[in-house]
């Protein structure tokens, strides 16, 4: 342009007047993210436009007056208020995109664009509006070209700063400081830029010499590229920000999905760990309880059984969400295993724990409506409460499930709390032994005895096996003990397996001795006579033992022979083929001795 002189005092005072609007913008935007501002949100958008074109504007009329060669200029009012309405637009939309709660890349590079264009747009429609009569104006294209780079840049430099405002708690001060100043100068260097591509030259005055045209050329590339270039690394560092956030967020869902349950979405045991942990240290500071309700459903399996799995899932889909949204803010519900569930009620003495519990067994007996079928179901519930019962988590859990197993007994559908009665006890005692039935099996810590059978003549006419549990720190253990603990974990199929080997095995050496206390017989309960591996395994051990089939007495009860009748002809058919004997134990006590 031609050589002009200027006012310093008045572009400083622009730039101090322009930085402190955008200090408010700033400042006014971060209410956006307040959920109480958050319907006034419109307005706020709305203003701060306005105040974003009062900035731009401020520079521009400004930084003109502060050429004295515009002293003479006249001024089009309408091109000059749609310069400010163009420029309120679109401040307006570009604060909108970067004011949600996340800023991919796309949408700040747009938002850059947007405001890029309403900063430069501000600046060449008002230049339309002013009339300079002893001047005229042409304007150089790659100059404004690089002066809508630099607003685009520097505004997004600018966006960039009030994003990471968001997502700080230190610093922010400087951060609003920082946007303030980055967006005065995207203003600042747009304008002059511009100002320096139009070409206004005296009509009687030669233009300015070409070397000054060259310096201010070379000054305004340099400033161009350091703006684009920073802006090239802020969007890069953004992006690897963003990746970094996913990274985040996916490691952050991987860990919820391993505390929690996949089907009821409930949490689950690794969950509960450290919840109890400090729930317990909190309740023990305040001297507050908490009850424990163990939750168990009464016959699921028959559901699933009767109705197929998908039915079960969706029954404990809808019984999770039915307590879920029932039970009030200081419950939490977990699911510790395939039906059962623990309820945590915070601040719950016992009167309060026994209430809760009648409710949520009126909650869990109502229907269920699943794929046109009515399903009914009940629950039976035990419930143990810190610190009387348990001062840590695993304690309150056995506890709490000892009472749920005693409500079991008592007809089921419905509660007990945990006392440290005899009955109690025994019940958590078995619940141990069955814990260490499977360390027994594996270790092999059971004994058979031979209890001998006498004809009318006094004489041995055969023995029967009888197992014992040589239990590390109790001791011999007697069946009873054990026996029932066995049946329910399905371990009596690998403990009669080995009873039998055991057997074939002494009938091995009475038969090499001619010791003639055979036959042998052997228990086997209904689960391990209807196993498919028997006639197979009993074959094995025939071969393997090379001893006489008739040694062998396969011994069952009534209930067991009469639980499958069909079933049990043709095992009795099939043992009798190998030539092993069968013997039905307790016949007519039975209740199907009624049926002959």
């Amino acid at each position: 342009m031609g050589h002009v002189d200027y006012d310093s005092t008045l572009i400083v005072g622009s730039f101090i007047a322009a930085g402190a609007i955008c200090y408010i913008v700033i400042s006014m935007e971060q209410l956006i993210f307040k959920q109480t501002y958050k319907k006034i949100e419109p307005f706020i958008l709305l203003l701060n436009g306005l105040l974003l074109a009062a900035a731009i504007s401020i520079v521009h009329i400004v930084g003109m007056h502060a050429y004295h060669l515009f002293e003479a200029a006249s001024s089009n009012v309408p091109l000059i208020t749609l310069a400010f309405g163009i420029s309120a637009v679109l401040s307006s939309v570009a604060i909108w995109l970067t004011s949600r709660f996340t800023l991919p890349i796309f949408r700040l590079i747009l938002s850059s664009v947007i405001m890029g264009i309403g900063i430069s747009a501000s600046y060449y429609v008002s230049m339309l509006g002013w009339n300079i009569d002893i001047y005229k104006k042409d304007y150089t294209s790659f100059l404004i070209l690089f002066s809508v780079l630099i607003a685009m840049s520097g505004s997004g430099l600018a966006f960039l700063l009030a994003y990471k405002l968001k997502e700080s708690e230190r610093h922010r001060i400087s951060l609003k400081l920082a946007f303030a100043v980055m967006m005065t100068l995207s203003i600042m260097g747009m304008h002059y830029t511009a100002l320096i591509s139009t070409n206004i030259t005296d009509k009687f005055v030669s233009q300015y010499q070409a070397e000054h045209d060259l310096l201010l050329f070379t000054i305004i590339l340099v400033t161009c590229l350091v703006l684009v270039a920073s802006f090239i690394v802020a969007v890069l560092e953004q992006r690897l920000n963003q990746r970094n956030l996913e990274l985040r967020k996916a490691n952050k869902e991987l860990a919820n999905l391993s505390i929690q349950d996949n089907l009821t979405k409930l949490p689950n045991r690794l969950y509960l760990v450290d919840y109890a942990e400090v729930l317990l240290s909190d309740h023990r500071y305040k001297d507050q309880k908490i009850a424990f309700l163990y939750i168990d459903l009464d016959r699921f399996k028959s559901v699933n059984d009767a109705f197929g799995h998908h039915i079960g899932d969706q029954l404990l889909i809808q019984m999770a969400n039915r307590l879920h949204w029932q039970l009030n803010e200081k419950c939490k519900l977990l699911r510790i295993g395939g039906d059962e569930f623990l309820l945590i009620a915070e601040n719950t003495d016992t009167e309060e724990a026994m209430q809760l519990a009648e409710k949520v067994l009126h909650l869990i007996q109502d229907s269920y409506q699943i794929s046109g079928k009515e399903i009914n179901i009940s629950a039976s519930l035990g419930i143990a409460l810190f610190p009387e019962h348990g001062q840590n988590v695993q304690d309150l859990l056995m506890n709490a499930d000892a009472a749920m197993l005693m409500s079991k007994e008592q007809g089921r559908n419905t509660y007990t709390v945990f006392s440290y009665s005899t009955h109690q006890q025994e019940t958590r005692s078995q619940s141990k032994l069955i814990n260490d039935l499977y360390k027994a099996v594996e270790e092999k810590q059971f004994v058979l005895y031979y209890q001998p059978k006498f004809n009318t003549n006094l004489e041995i006419c055969g023995v029967e096996a009888l197992i014992r549990w040589n239990h590390p720190s109790l001791g011999m253990l007697t069946p009873h003990m054990f026996i029932g603990g066995a049946e329910k974990t399905g371990l009596i199929i690998p403990m009669g397996y080995w009873a039998l080997e055991q057997a074939c095995q002494q009938i091995q050496e009475w038969e090499r001795s001619n010791t003639q206390f055979y036959p042998i017989a052997v228990n086997l309960s209904a689960l391990q006579f209807e196993n498919k591996k028997l006639f197979s395994t009993l074959e094995g051990l025939l071969k393997k033992y090379q001893i006489q089939p008739h040694h062998l007495i396969i011994e069952i009860t009534e209930s067991t022979a009469m639980r499958h009748i069909d079933l049990s002809i043709r095992a009795c058919e099939r043992l009798r083929d190998m030539g092993i004997r069968v013997a039905i134990d307790d016949f007519g006590t039975g209740h199907s001795s009624f049926l002959y």
